[in-house]
């Protein structure tokens, strides 16, 4: 098969497509056809070792000090079951499924491996690209909204960075948990983030983050735009602000009602984001499809800092 390697950390042209050997399942995995995979902030970080600021010297001990461990990225996939392994139940040869796949990665590429408890299916409604593009953002969102700051009908939430990924997938989960939400976006994406839903959007490059007014439940900075002083002003009695995009020390501060860390995103979070989907509740933003010989491209755009929602691939 096709697949995108990375034997080395640097910018995007260091991601070539080669042949490798086709992956076999074992016990509880299947092989998947890959349909669509996402290229995401989380993948051009580990292609060029560009983690937020401290993290740097702590994330290469996990992913490798000289060199890439895992030479195919790309966890956000949909596609269809090639072959199931040993001990496999509710998955059968030809299922369309999708998920968030775990540490192995290896999606940017024509099949990959998974873990079968990983994978959903992905109901017709919702076509393969748009599955992919919901699950890095998607899953996020709704871990710091619904999980970490428990948004309720009537809260005031402030998105910033709301035409990214995550972004896009904020401002709308927001809405379905019946929050009023306000976007932060740069002038080119304001009627974008309007037709996601938000009640009111500020254009950030006539109002900089630094100089934003207001009184909110919840501000979620996806991009990494706020200090912790910053986004305090920014809260009500009892806000929360939530960095989606914390360096080391900004983590290390958030306590109380500053939220920062990881989240998982779990089988049952994607099959919430694949029933909104198929309701039309939730759409999948995408700014571009290319297939796998353009992986660079896809790359150099998510470094570009300028994408709108999602980049997708389809091996």
């Amino acid at each position: 098969m096709r697949a995108a390697v990375l034997d080395r950390y640097g910018p995007p042209s260091v991601v070539r497509v080669q042949e490798v050997a086709d992956p076999q399942p074992s016990e509880g995995e299947v092989v998947l056809d890959v349909a669509a995979v996402a290229v995401t902030a989380a993948d051009a970080r580990m292609r060029g070792a560009n983690f937020p600021r401290g993290f740097g010297p702590f994330a290469r001990l996990g992913i490798g000090v000289l060199r890439p461990r895992k030479r195919v990225l790309g966890a956000s996939c949909s596609g269809v079951v090639r072959a199931v392994g040993a001990g496999v139940s509710g998955l059968a040869v030809g299922d369309e499924v999708c998920g968030q796949l775990d540490a192995g990665m290896g999606a940017h590429a024509e099949q990959v491996l998974a873990t079968a408890t990983t994978l959903v299916p992905k109901p017709a409604e919702v076509s393969h690209e748009d599955a992919a593009g919901l699950l890095f953002g998607g899953t996020t969102a709704l871990g710091y909204l619904r999980d970490k700051g428990q948004v309720q009908p009537g809260h005031r939430v402030l998105v910033v960075g709301a035409s990214g990924a995550v972004g896009t997938m904020a401002v709308q989960i927001a809405q379905i948990l019946g929050a009023h939400v306000t976007g932060v976006c740069s002038t080119p994406n304001v009627e974008v983030v309007k037709r996601l839903g938000a009640d009111e959007v500020i254009d950030y490059r006539k109002t900089p983050p630094e100089h934003l007014t207001g009184s909110y439940d919840l501000v979620i900075d996806t991009v990494g735009a706020l200090s912790i002083a910053t986004g305090r002003r920014l809260l009500s009695d009892t806000g929360v602000l939530q960095l989606v995009a914390a360096d080391l020390w900004q983590m290390l501060a958030a306590r109380g009602r500053v939220q920062a860390g990881m989240v998982t995103g779990k089988p049952d979070d994607v099959r919430q984001l694949l029933q909104w989907a198929a309701a039309g509740d939730l759409v999948s933003v995408t700014d571009r499809v290319l297939p796998l010989d353009q992986i660079v491209q896809a790359h150099e755009v998510v470094d570009s800092g300028r994408k709108v929602g999602n980049i997708i691939i389809t091996p």
